[in-house]
């Protein structure tokens, strides 16, 4: 399976990604990495271990962003796109290109903390200010809604009476590291099912899925 990763920052999502292609234990094509911002170290991470890299400038492209990587996402033809910490939202035009075939990952469980300006260190510290004593991380689709999409697999995070928002942040990503590359795992092998809302995961045996929406 080819994925393409999109990314805005350090990039230690895709290293996630790439250390389990490595280990052997994911076994995907990492196609092309592309970023919305010239700087973010991901692109570095991508170079060392000799994969494509686009940088896609909203600085530069502005009301083109989303044309631009429609196209580019188009002329790559990934069979799954993987948002890793990529900051944009996307345009309904890039959701409905491939429908059920983008998946993000969010550093808390949904649908708590999301939505137009929860992202990053900034869903850390509204878990930190509203005193919830457990967070987590959600991998689900991407669909025309914010942090809206199908749940496919999340896990909690306690929060401890010492936490800071940082020390938050740090426990959450440890998780992140391991959930979504089993995610991607999970789709490659076909035994994610979404039936209306709901993602159903296969056992690693199972056989005989006709007629369900295998994803």
């Amino acid at each position: 399976m080819n994925i393409v990763v999109l990314v805005s920052g350090r990039g230690t999502d895709l290293q996630s990604i790439i250390d389990a292609t490595q280990e052997g234990w994911l076994k995907v094509n990492i196609q092309a990495v592309i970023s919305d911002k010239e700087d973010a170290y991901a692109l570095e991470r991508a170079k060392q271990h000799g994969i494509p890299t686009y940088v896609l400038s909203k600085k530069v492209l502005k009301s083109e962003f989303q044309e631009a990587l429609l196209n580019l996402l188009t002329m790559l033809s990934p069979d799954l796109v993987v948002l890793a910490g990529f900051l944009t939202i996307l345009g309904p035009q890039v959701v409905e290109r491939f429908p059920q075939k983008i998946i993000n990952i969010h550093p808390a469980l949904l649908p708590s903390f999301c939505g137009k300006g929860f992202y990053g260190m900034k869903v850390h510290e509204a878990v930190y200010e509203s005193g919830v004593k457990y967070t987590g991380c959600t991998v689900h689709f991407v669909d025309a809604g914010v942090d809206a999409g199908p749940i496919i697999l999340q896990e909690v995070v306690k929060v401890d009476d010492d936490d800071t928002p940082e020390t938050i942040a740090e426990k959450v990503l440890e998780v992140e590291h391991r959930l979504l590359p089993t995610a991607i795992k999970l789709i490659s092998e076909g035994r994610v099912v979404l039936e209306g809302r709901r993602v159903r995961i296969l056992p690693a045996s199972s056989e005989g899925s006709e007629g369900r929406n295998e994803v």
